[in-house]
């Protein structure tokens, strides 16, 4: 039987990430869909994710996907971790086929419509620079922009660790701002000029819980994107052609978000760095967080 402890919904909206990085797509979906239920699971007992192989992350990816289908009858799936998309998505739409799936992945395309230098860079994890998704995006974008691209090895990991300790001059705060001065710098020169790179595309979700420590790396004049936004929008139109979304309230306020009653959040990690960074990033209070145990492979769900 599904268990549903989000009870004025038929059905919530799943948000997966392999840790704390997929708060960021959350927080966006909150202000694009602020009458949904959302539930939450960051698997950051096995993050990072783009450091590990194809096989566990696709593995992983469907587990995660199945124990969200079978305990929260979601009604749609926002895979909100790049590696696992690349990873992942298509196989998971070929099994799930009457489940909504929206998948994250860099920014390229809006990052080169708008960059005035046409010089792009991107930083993302390994496995997403590595995976085939990510240079069919590169080939089919590459006309309009040249795209400079770093592996940003250990900076989810950092960031995702940096919840653990209070900011901002703990260690692991310290960690973020030397792999970010030695990705960026990696990359080229960043400026407005001719040759310079004046956008960079933040291909992890976890990164833009490092954009004040880029911001002032990279100066006022650089764009930073990152996919929150779109993939809030996309989420809302997908519901809206199934007939799913969640009525509007009559008393419903103009910029009201989701609240604390409408969100669970969970962790296969540490409970206190899950409540530490809903508080710190989405201003949500820890009675919203849990543990859960989500064992390495569960049964695939009945057909039928």
């Amino acid at each position: 039987m599904v268990s549903s402890p989000l009870s004025t919904s038929p059905a919530p909206i799943g948000v997966f990430d392999s840790g704390i990085g997929g708060l960021s797509v959350l927080q966006a979906l909150r202000h694009e869909l602020p009458h949904e239920q959302f539930v939450y699971l960051a698997d950051s007992g096995n993050a990072p994710y783009g450091e590990r192989g194809d096989a566990f992350v696709i593995a992983r990816t469907r587990t995660v996907a199945q124990h969200m289908r079978r305990h929260y009858g979601i009604k749609a799936l926002v895979i909100a971790c790049n590696t696992a998309t690349a990873a992942a998505v298509e196989l998971l739409r070929a099994e799930m086929p009457d489940l909504p799936l929206i998948g994250v992945e860099p920014a390229l395309k809006p990052a080169s419509l708008s960059s005035q230098t046409h010089q792009v860079g991107v930083i993302a994890t390994r496995g997403t620079v590595n995976s085939q998704r990510f240079a069919r995006l590169v080939a089919e974008h590459g006309g309009r922009a040249q795209f400079h691209v770093q592996a940003c090895d250990g900076l989810a990991r950092a960031i995702e660790v940096s919840t653990e300790a209070p900011p901002p001059e703990d260690a692991s705060a310290t960690e973020i701002r030397a792999l970010c001065a030695r990705y960026t710098g990696a990359l080229g020169t960043f400026g407005v000029k001719t040759g310079q790179i004046d956008t960079l595309v933040l291909g992890c979700t976890h990164y833009i819980f490092a954009k004040d420590d880029l911001r002032a790396l990279l100066g006022p004049e650089v764009q930073l994107v990152d996919t929150g936004a779109p993939v809030a929008r996309q989420t809302r139109r997908i519901l809206a052609q199934a007939g799913t979304l969640a009525p509007e309230p009559a008393s419903a306020h103009p910029d009201a978000l989701a609240g604390p009653a409408q969100i669970q959040l969970m962790t296969t990690g540490q409970l206190g760095a899950l409540q530490s960074a809903a508080l710190r990033w989405l201003d949500l209070p820890a009675h919203c967080c849990r543990t859960v145990d989500v064992p390495l492979h569960t049964q695939p769900l009945p057909t039928r």
